[in-house]
This record gives structure tokens, C-alpha cells and sequence, in this order.
């Protein structure tokens, strides 16, 4: 990550000393550390914890040490107990044997305020905010200032104020109503309202994973700052870089067992950290791509595409068995791009079309019939059904072929269902439970599953590997290289330059709404790509 060119004007510079109100300071948690605190001290100790739900052992007997001061990264794949085991920390679920040491004592917390109020303060990657309250509110929801029993809304906008300034956001309005927040924005509210708490360990799952890379910089300075006053951060990421950047130590689970504990997270080689997660050998690679990749007929033609305030004059073209990667920074209007190419959204100029026929404007309907499927990027509230079982999630966009008369073959929807459940590995393999019970990469594998049972292509892909592990990663990969073989082809949108060009055949390179590269993926590398999606922010912050 890299540093700002003045540090001093950084969110975490210290203010003038007549700049804040003194009763802020006191007890801002970004400030001063618990009187207390003790770095390098053993905060939370966690020995032989079980848990287990009807059929499933979520965590088998999980070790874990933290200390006061300390970054403590936890690795495992999708699905290895790691969001069972925050759930028990935050008070959500309560361990059936095993003992949970926090500060020196044996614990139990009954609900997550008591967590709360012992110090546990939890960052979730799927953000629990009330989208219907202000920025405040959310931040301040259950521990809300109050005098005389009413609450000091002034009080509680002033504290939130300086709490997103903290973080390098001062420009949320406190009053704003969160569900008018990007995706980023929120993930802010979220670890404001963590941060509102005096807490001494805080639990932060995936809390990159909506943020831009300068956002991901900002945010590991406030870690660093808070560690540096002796409070102790549990990181959890997919993203093995960021363990190197942030972490101190590193414990990973699989199937709910630690396999490793304690392994500094700087010099603990990669291939190592892999096995312990997968129990195979294996890296961040990706499959093999053809000598000729065997790109069949143009399939997918876009000229001129349109729409205001988020990307102007967009061509494009994919053909029959060719993986075309967008390269580009959030808010460069690559997903956007790829919804109105869906017809999620209506463009305002150009043309789609699919095998030289133009596809409606903004008619989803007609995508899908051309053959055209997707999985967006916010794949819970976008893509699945949550309440509904798996096999019902495979089968939404074929569910025609099962329906005779009014009735439908369940039998049959469940075998197909089941059949590509098993060609994508997925864990765990019962086609009739809930799609919410499954891990992020497994409920990804069933929105790509959906569209290998349809007349599918060309499949459009945008952030495939968000929230997923390195070992699913690995498998979806695969998954994606074959339908290239079949001869589908695959637009796909990507944060990670290396996914991108280790994936795509050819590359485009988006910024600021615009295309501004195009080129085989072998002639370019990360660093030209990187100054390719960056030079834009870069010369206006200098201009700046």
C-alpha cells in the first residue's frame, strides 16, 4: 500500500490541541487506550472450543491465543468455522464445551451485548446496519448519549463526527440515512460504530472487501494506531497480502481445527500457509491458459455504450471460448458497465448485441434468452434467494424445464441441482439446505452453477472471488477456464490486477469510465495495469 505524500494531513495526525472538544478526546477509542491495557498481554484464550449445529461440527476443538497490541490474523477456507467462531466470541452462539478465557477469567457471553460491554466489539462482512436509520444512529444503536433519559442527538452527531474523521471519512454527513451509502460507506458506518465502544478487542471479517485501494491504506493505519495503544484486532481476509502488510501472528482453521497457531505472519512462507488452509500444496496460481485459445465466433459486440455520470462511449467484444477481463478502480463504472450490458440498467447511448442481433435496452429478459447470464457482485441481495434451498437457487434460471401442467418435479430439479453441485465441489454437498447456510465461496459456486444448466453463452462475472477462499478461488477458476473450453465466453470485472491478468485472455483497462487500454493479457503486467487505472486519481491529487 502506499503512503500519502504528506502524512502529516492524514486522518490520524494529531490535531491542534485547542481543535476538538477535550470530552471527545477522553474517550474517543482512537485516542487513548484502555488505562489497563498491557501490550503483548494475553487478552483472549480460547482451548478445545466445540460447537455443533444438527449435522454439522462447526468447530472441533479450536485453539486460539491473542494478545494485547497484536494483529491476529485467522486464514481458512470458506465453510473452516471461521464465521462460527466470531459468532461465539461476539456473544451470537455459545460454545457446547471448551473454555473461553477473556482478560485472565473464564467467559461466557450471553448475548452480544454482553460481548459488547466486555470489549468485543465485531466488524461483520455482511454489515448489520438498520438502513433505515441515520449514520448516527447506526453508529451509536444500543449505547446512544443520553441526559435525563433523552437521548443528546447533538451529542451523538458531534461524537460520530469526529469518529468518521478518524477514519478518513469526515465528509458522511452524521444525519445521512444509511441505506443512501455506497457499499463503501457503509462498511464505514460499520467500523464506526465498532470504534463508538471502548473496546479492547475488535474483530474485523473481510473489511476490505468493499473498499478502494487507497480506503484498504487508510484503513490499515487506523489498525496500526489502534495497536499501537494496546488494543488487540483479530483480522480475518482472504487476501494473503494483506496478512503480510497487517498481521503480526496467524492461526488457521480448517474444518473446524486449527491446524497452525501463532506463525508470524511476515515470514511464514505462502505454500505453507496454504496447506494448512486446504491440506494441499497448492498456491495462487491459475489453470494453464491455452497456447491457442481457440476464440470461436464473435459472440458479444458493444459500441458506443452510454450512461451518464458513469461511464461514456464503451466498446467492446467478446468471442466464443474467450475469458476478457475489465480492469479498473471502484467507482470507474465497471460493474455498472457490465449491469447495463445485462440490461439491469438502460443505457442512454449505443448498442449490445449478441451474434450480431441487438438486445433490447434494459431488458434483462432479453439477455437471458440470447443466452447471456450473470453473477453480480453483491451476490446475497442480488443473486440468490436466501431462504430457499440450494437446489432451487441451480435451478431459478431453468426453473421452466421442471414445471408441467402447474406441478413441478421436484425429483428431477433436486438431480440436476445435486449433479452440479458436484461437478463444482460443493461443500457441503445437500442440495435441500437453506443457500444462506453456506459459506460466501459456496454460494458463489451455486450462482455460477445456475447458468452451467442453462442455454448459457456468454457469462458475465463480476468480482467472482470476492469474500472467497484460496482454495475455492482455485476451483472457481477452473470452473471458469472449462466453460472457456466449451466454448462460452466470459466477461469478467475483478478488483485484484493479478486475477485479472492471470485469467483473461485479453484485458481492458477501465478508468474514470473510460477505456483506456485494450490488449492481450501476456503483454501486460500488474504494475502497467496499475498506472493504467491509477494515473487519473494520482494527477488530480497532485494537481490537488
Amino acid at each position: 500500500m502506499t503512503e500519502p505524500a504528506d502524512a502529516a494531513t492524514g486522518p490520524l495526525a494529531e490535531a491542534p490541541a485547542d481543535a476538538a472538544d477535550p470530552a471527545h478526546t477522553a474517550t474517543g477509542p482512537l485516542v487513548e487506550a484502555p488505562a489497563d491495557a498491557v501490550p503483548g498481554e494475553v487478552v483472549l484464550r480460547l482451548t478445545d472450543v466445540v460447537k455443533t449445529f444438527p449435522g454439522v461440527r462447526a468447530l472441533d476443538g479450536v485453539q486460539l491465543e491473542v494478545r494485547a497490541g497484536e494483529v491476529h490474523c485467522l486464514l481458512g477456507q470458506n465453510g473452516a468455522g471461521k464465521s462460527t467462531l466470531i459468532k461465539v466470541l461476539a456473544g451470537v452462539h455459545r460454545p457446547d464445551s471448551g473454555q473461553v478465557e477473556w482478560r485472565g477469567q473464564p467467559a461466557e457471553f450471553a448475548n452480544p451485548q454482553a460481548a459488547m460491554r466486555a470489549g468485543i466489539a465485531t466488524i461483520y462482512q455482511e454489515l448489520d446496519l438498520v438502513e433505515d436509520l441515520s449514520v448516527a444512529e447506526n453508529a451509536f444503536l444500543g449505547h446512544e448519549p443520553r441526559r435525563a433519559g433523552f437521548v443528546r442527538r447533538g451529542r451523538m452527531a458531534s461524537r460520530t463526527r469526529e469518529i468518521l474523521g478518524r477514519l478518513g471519512h469526515g465528509e458522511i454527513p452524521p444525519g445521512r440515512m444509511v441505506r443512501a451509502l455506497p457499499a463503501a460507506g457503509k462498511q464505514i458506518v460499520s467500523m464506526a460504530r465498532a470504534l463508538s465502544h471502548e473496546a479492547r478487542l475488535i474483530i474485523m471479517d473481510e473489511p476490505s472487501a468493499v473498499l478502494a485501494h487507497d480506503e484498504v491504506g487508510n484503513l490499515f493505519r487506523i489498525i496500526r494506531e489502534l495497536t499501537a495503544q494496546g488494543i488487540a484486532v483479530i483480522y480475518i481476509s482472504h487476501r494473503l497480502e494483506e496478512i503480510r502488510e497487517i498481521g503480526d501472528r496467524v492461526t488457521v482453521l480448517k474444518d473446524g481445527r486449527t491446524t497452525a497457531a501463532n506463525l508470524p505472519a511476515r515470514d511464514t512462507p505462502t505454500r505453507d500457509l496454504v496447506a494448512r488452509m486446504t491440506g494441499r500444496t497448492i498456491e495462487y496460481v491459475f489453470p494453464d491458459r491455452p497456447a491457442d485459445s481457440g476464440a470461436g465466433a464473435e459472440l458479444l459486440r458493444v459500441d458506443g455504450l452510454s450512461r451518464s455520470g458513469e461511464f461514456a462511449d464503451v466498446s467492446l467484444s467478446v468471442r466464443a471460448g474467450e475469458i476478457v477481463g475489465i480492469a479498473g478502480l471502484v467507482g470507474s463504472g465497471r460493474s455498472e458497465l457490465l449491469e447495463t450490458i445485462y440490461g439491469a440498467r438502460r443505457a442512454h447511448a449505443g448498442t449490445v448485441r449478441m451474434a450480431g442481433r441487438a438486445l433490447r435496452p434494459g431488458s434483462v429478459g432479453a439477455a437471458v434468452r440470447a443466452g447471456m447470464g450473470m453473477a453480480p457482485e453483491e451476490r446475497k441481495s442480488q443473486a440468490l434467494l436466501l431462504g430457499e434451498p440450494i437446489y432451487r437457487n441451480v435451478t431459478l434460471a431453468t426453473f421452466g424445464r421442471y414445471a408441467r401442467l402447474g406441478f413441478t418435479d421436484a425429483g428431477r430439479e433436486r438431480a440436476e441441482a445435486d449433479r452440479i453441485a458436484g461437478s463444482l465441489e460443493l461443500r457441503p454437498r445437500d442440495v435441500r439446505r437453506p443457500v444462506r447456510t453456506l459459506s460466501g465461496g459456496n454460494q458463489q459456486k451455486v450462482v455460477v452453477g445456475r447458468w452451467l444448466l442453462g442455454d448459457t453463452r456468454l457469462l458475465l462475472l463480476d468480482e467472482p472471488t470476492r469474500g472467497v477462499d484460496v482454495g475455492a478461488r482455485a476451483e472457481l477458476y477452473q470452473v471458469i477456464r472449462e466453460l472457456a473450453a466449451r466454448g462460452v465466453g466470459v466477461l469478467l470485472v475483478s478488483s485484484e490486477v493479478p486475477e485479472v491478468l492471470g485469467l483473461a485472455d485479453r484485458v481492458l483497462v477501465l478508468r474514470e469510465g473510460r477505456m483506456v487500454r485494450e490488449a492481450p493479457a501476456d503483454e501486460l503486467d500488474e504494475n502497467t495495469v496499475l498506472d493504467l487505472v491509477m494515473a487519473g486519481s494520482l494527477m488530480e491529487g497532485a494537481a490537488a
